[in-house]
């Protein structure tokens, strides 16, 4: 089988959340804090780089560790964690590398020569005083940041604003000069909390975090998550520090607000915060998000999806896929690991992963992987009980009439197969106890045509899915 586009797009045992992509020198580089598998909080490991042909990222290659966080002087000893990043190049040529630590409120900056070299500490951004951003009296802390640079100009956006929390007004935007840390403009808000939206049509969508920066032609897209943290959402102006309307919704880690293969407010998979951005590759635009695994928030992976714009500019809301790098179906034929479910959910509808208590009674499936963190371990999807479904879109399937699975678990009963997530199953395969990874198998037939894939345990126990394969 030829190499194909799948979601994630990191092999399974690689937690980057929070992608910033850029195209740099015909390759696409992803930028994002790095989560530890079974981790206690976000973005405990340094940062790391990973990048693919920008006219095929089918394909991706590790980098290696771009910075770690005690690089930092003001993290000698690792306490602080180095959360979402972005990068940019600077009027010199060279590549800065923009971050927040986790328990300060001053954006550092580090540079390097190349896309994905070993950055050096190089400070803070500062006034012109030499304060820095953050530490002046009536400084909001700064947050998340993604920076767009044009000319001498590079235009830094940062903030964080909780529902509820009136001393955050919004996102910020703070224009720096040449040397990449002066401040030349001071902040301005362009987009607005919770506490102060409305009026301004982002009600229900506020500004929450993660900010990021395009410029698509004459226009600037303000990338965000709003206040219900699952979802990717966007403002766009003319101006880079002004005037941005809010347009809608790229893309949910939940599947909401899609009405057209079930209800619009029926959540697919376990959402939580989201992070990223949207680049160009090979002349078709693409989102980056990420998704939550292991029954936290804290094992979090990249995914992306190609995003259609409308005539008018704005973006339709994109479907969360298996197939997302491979522009188009995957082969619908031959064996596909179980933890490319795009949809995962039980009969207990949840919106968020681990919510509080959620875990503790052990309704949930969830993808997760054996060994400890940085072990090259295939994951999997645990916890499968009765009613629990997992969903992969999509195949291009011709002739299959046998469809295989990979269990193991304390389980007895069997899996449906159906090709929608409320359809009729096409056809059962019986599982039993077993320590071990076993192979079951059914004649099954799937239509042809390009169709979603759908299993369902029903059943007692709890069963654990390796892959499935179809012949």
């Amino acid at each position: 089988m030829r190499t194909q586009g799948l979601n994630p797009y990191l092999p399974s045992w690689e937690y980057i959340p929070d992608g910033e992509p850029h195209v740099f020198n015909g390759r696409v580089y992803v930028y994002g804090s790095h989560d530890r598998f079974n981790g206690h909080a976000y973005c405990l490991n340094d940062y790391v780089c990973w990048s693919a042909s920008a006219e095929d990222p089918r394909d991706w290659r590790y980098e290696g560790v771009i910075y770690e966080k005690t690089d930092d002087p003001l993290n000698p000893d690792g306490r602080m964690c180095l959360y979402a990043p972005d990068v940019t190049v600077g009027p010199d040529g060279r590549y800065y590398l923009y971050y927040v630590l986790d328990k300060v409120s001053v954006v550092s900056v580090a540079v390097c020569d190349t896309p994905a070299g070993k950055y050096e500490f190089y400070g803070y951004v500062r006034y012109a005083d030499g304060t820095r951003l953050g530490e002046r009296e009536g400084d909001e802390p700064q947050f998340d940041p993604g920076v767009l640079t044009e000319g001498e100009r590079t235009y830094l956006y940062t903030g964080f604003c909780a529902p509820g929390d009136r001393s955050r007004h919004g996102a910020m935007a703070t224009v720096l000069g040449p040397d990449m840390l002066t401040i030349a403009e001071e902040p301005v808000f362009v987009a607005p909390s919770e506490s102060y939206c409305q009026g301004s049509g982002y009600e229900g969508h506020a500004f929450f975090e993660a900010p990021s920066i395009r410029k698509i032609g004459d226009t600037y897209y303000f990338i965000y998550s709003s206040v219900v943290m699952h979802e990717l959402c966007y403002a766009t102006s003319r101006s880079p520090t002004r005037d941005f309307v809010y347009q809608g919704v790229i893309i949910s880690n939940n599947d909401l607000h899609i009405d057209s293969y079930k209800p619009a407010n029926r959540p697919m998979y376990y959402g939580g915060n989201n992070h990223g951005s949207i680049a160009e590759l090979n002349g078709r635009w693409y989102v980056f998000y990420h998704r939550h695994t292991n029954g936290t928030n804290f094992s979090r992976q990249g995914c992306m999806e190609p995003i259609e714009f409308r005539a008018d500019g704005t973006i339709v809301q994109a479907e969360m896929t298996s197939c997302g790098p491979n522009g188009g179906p995957l082969e619908g034929r031959g064996e596909y690991p179980a933890y490319l479910a795009c949809h995962l959910f039980c009969r207990d509808e949840s919106l968020y992963t681990g919510a509080p208590g959620e875990w503790m009674d052990s309704r949930f499936p969830k993808i997760t992987q054996d060994g400890k963190d940085g072990d090259e371990e295939v994951g999997y999807i645990a916890n499968l009980r009765d009613s629990a479904t997992a969903g992969f879109k999509y195949f291009r399937c011709e002739g299959i009439r046998r469809v295989k699975i990979k269990v193991r678990g304390y389980c007895r009963g069997a899996f449906e197969v159906k090709t929608s997530w409320d359809g009729p199953a096409l056809g059962r395969i019986p599982v039993d106890f077993t320590n071990i990874w076993t192979e079951y198998s059914a004649d099954i037939a799937i239509p042809d045509g390009v169709q979603a894939l759908y299993l369902t345990y029903t059943g007692t126990g709890g069963a654990s899915l390796a892959s499935f394969a179809l012949e």
